[in-house]
């Protein structure tokens, strides 16, 4: 009969633990007072603000006195992330390159969108490498720590290689190690959609939730994020989720993958942009533009409106299929399945899920995803910060 064994860590090993612990939690909660972090550790208070005081002198957080008062005594101070430490986050797509500087917390301290189309690999290592530093210059004050990469394709999630971004025309790129050595910082990189999934989880929609189903509609495509009692699911080799390629006509149109009929060549960010007549819009740019359109058109039944109703019905299909095989309780829309979703009446968004199976479509919530734009740059950056949130004293 086997013997379980003890496992025992060294002092040194629990305080780099415990002083992740507390860097993690400030930085999710965009800070919160000494209390608050006594009560979610379960550590005492003697410890928690021997901590705090290791991560202030190592320059990670700041104290201030301005917390609300809850009973006798001096209030318990607030721990702030500092914003002068930061990672660069990167996004390649068919028509831009999305280069951001984030500091802990998810905050986006500067960004820039490089117009190129059909960026190669060589294309976004050396725009990246030359915005970073722009943005650096802008910002005398940041340290520059690490990066990472919200990739429209397959990853290797070890090592940030990408196997395949067909839209971008990529295969077999070792991404991670060629831009980390341009950086001359720690490069991560994995699936877009996965990252969106996590940023959302992390700082908006699905924040507390535990069963997930997260779509990102991206001019590269549709991917997807899966969340099940509260954990990332990832498959044997990192990629699962990709909802795009769910056949839901098999007579419809050819995909970019080599199949027929899957959901992102039906239900297409380029045939919405278009319809309302822009060509390289960001997210938000065209969600506005979709809201005006289709207020204007009203139930005339114009373009927009058509096109709109056309997708949402693809649409439909592939989220019956997903509720059903899953069991979400929440569902996230991002990009521009965001901007379909916010036009739809309420009417129309309850029947999405009509002919899903009751039991498993019972209370499930769809909602857009609350970082709207910023939520693929605020994933890669969540990608960087794990390293160095796991040893803020070795990364400082």
């Amino acid at each position: 009969m086997a013997q379980g064994r003890t496992v025992t860590m060294d002092a040194g090993t629990v305080r780099q633990r415990n002083l992740s612990a507390v860097l993690d939690l400030v930085h999710r909660q965009k800070g919160l007072t000494r209390a608050d972090l006594t009560r979610a550790l379960g550590l005492n208070r003697s410890t928690i603000g021997d901590l705090v005081s290791t991560l202030v002198d190592h320059g990670w957080v700041h104290e201030q006195d301005d917390a609300p008062r809850s009973g006798v005594g001096r209030p318990s101070p607030r721990v702030l992330p500092r914003d002068s430490r930061v990672v660069a986050a990167i996004n390649p797509e068919l028509d831009v390159i999305d280069v951001a500087l984030v500091s802990l917390g998810g905050s986006l301290v500067a960004r820039r969108r490089i117009p190129v189309s059909l960026p190669s690999v060589d294309d976004t290592i050396s725009v990246s490498a030359t915005t970073i530093r722009e943005l650096l210059a802008e910002h005398p004050n940041a340290e520059l720590l690490g990066a990472g990469v919200a990739i429209p394709g397959l990853v290797r999630s070890d090592d940030g290689h990408v196997q395949l971004a067909p839209h971008l025309g990529w295969q077999d790129e070792p991404l991670g190690a060629r831009l980390s050595s341009a950086l001359g910082v720690p490069v991560a990189a994995a699936n877009d959609a996965h990252l969106g999934c996590r940023a959302e989880l992390s700082f908006g929609a699905g924040m507390g939730a535990r069963a997930v189903l997260y779509l990102n509609g991206g001019p590269s495509g549709i991917g997807g994020g899966i969340v099940l009692d509260g954990r990332p699911v990832g498959g044997a080799a990192g990629y699962a989720g990709e909802i795009g390629h769910l056949s839901v006509d098999p007579n419809g149109p050819p995909c970019a993958c080599g199949a027929r009929g899957c959901l992102e060549s039906l239900v297409s960010r380029e045939s919405l942009a278009r319809a309302v007549g822009l060509a390289h819009p960001d997210d938000d740019e065209l969600e506005r533009a979709v809201a005006s359109a289709a207020h204007v058109e009203g139930s005339a039944g114009g373009p927009v409106s058509t096109e709109i109703d056309r997708q949402l019905r693809w649409l439909a299909v592939a989220l019956r299929g997903a509720v059903n095989l899953l069991n979400p309780e929440l569902i996230i829309l991002g990009g521009h399945l965001a901007a379909l979703w916010r036009v739809t009446p309420p009417d129309a968004q309850r029947a999405v899920l009509a002919e899903a199976l009751t039991v498993s479509a019972h209370d499930v919530r769809i909602e857009v995803a609350a970082l709207g734009s910023q939520r693929l740059l605020i994933g890669a950056a969540e990608l960087a910060w794990d390293t160095l949130i796991a040893d803020p004293l070795g990364a400082s």
